[in-house]
């Protein structure tokens, strides 16, 4: 049984446009359904929604026939969560908060097996196919997929070197958490945050390492895609739904 290919590393790699959604319902259904809607990727949220292993197991399940490749967000830099989200099939993780080159190190090692890494050793997890690929331990680093995320001003000021760790396949910017980093908290907008990721964008694409960041707004979407961002996420399940939800209770408010 051949070792499953990421098509979203791979595309990366090639430089293509990765367009994103964002997803903290902690639901298979609804896992199942937006992976199958055409998007390129899918972030399984497990860092600010309710979302534990036996559930994100059931939402990997569920997107599994969809266009969207699998992305999971562990809760922290933390070998044993991520052993654990990698054991049951996740191939590419983004790590939060990541601050420094150690720190950088550490996600990459997590992800790896000795002797390149520190991660620990199953032979029979569902990443393997419960044992019956026979190559995976030799062969699961090739596909696995390590996203940092930068989140901060001493991160932005540690980019160049964060980027250059071996191992590190791409950098997310979290606009966020930056812009409270900024003085601007709960303003993302701001245009000292929106010039921050500006430039990051474009020094990431000096580097070649492929850039991500998260909106819940078309035309930032497509800004920051101009900027030079190779895996945008554009929306958030959870506000598409209230979105929705709410749209549609209005249109019936005045009955």
């Amino acid at each position: 049984m051949e070792l499953q290919v990421n098509a979203f590393k791979a595309a990366l790699v090639e430089g293509r446009l990765q367009i994103g959604l964002w997803s903290s319902l902690c639901s298979n259904i609804a896992a199942e359904i937006v992976s199958d809607s055409g998007f390129d990727w899918i972030l399984f949220d497990t860092e600010h929604s309710p979302n534990e292993l036996p559930g994100l197991l059931t939402q990997l399940q569920a997107s599994a026939g969809g266009t969207a490749t699998p992305i999971v967000r562990p809760a922290w830099n933390d070998a044993v969560l991520i052993k654990r989200l990698l054991d049951i099939g996740a191939q590419t993780l983004l790590v939060p908060f990541v601050q420094s080159v150690e720190e950088a190190q550490r996600a990459v090692a997590a992800c790896r097996y000795p002797p390149a890494g520190m991660r620990g050793i199953t032979a029979s997890g569902r990443a393997s196919r419960y044992g019956r690929r026979a190559d995976y331990l030799k062969r699961a680093d090739e596909q696995v997929c390590v996203l940092v995320q930068l989140e901060s001003v001493p991160a932005l000021d540690a980019l160049e070197a964060i980027a250059a760790v071996d191992g590190v396949d791409g950098v997310f910017v979290g606009p966020s958490d930056l812009a409270a980093s900024m003085g601007h908290i709960g303003n993302p907008g701001h245009a000292e945050v929106q010039e921050a990721i500006r430039l990051a964008g474009e020094r990431l694409a000096h580097l070649g390492k492929p850039a991500g960041v998260l909106t819940g707004r078309e035309d930032e979407a497509r800004r920051y895609i101009e900027w030079g961002y190779r895996f945008v996420a554009v929306g958030v399940d959870v506000g598409i739904l209230a979105k929705g939800a709410d749209a549609l209770a209005k249109s019936f408010a005045a009955r």
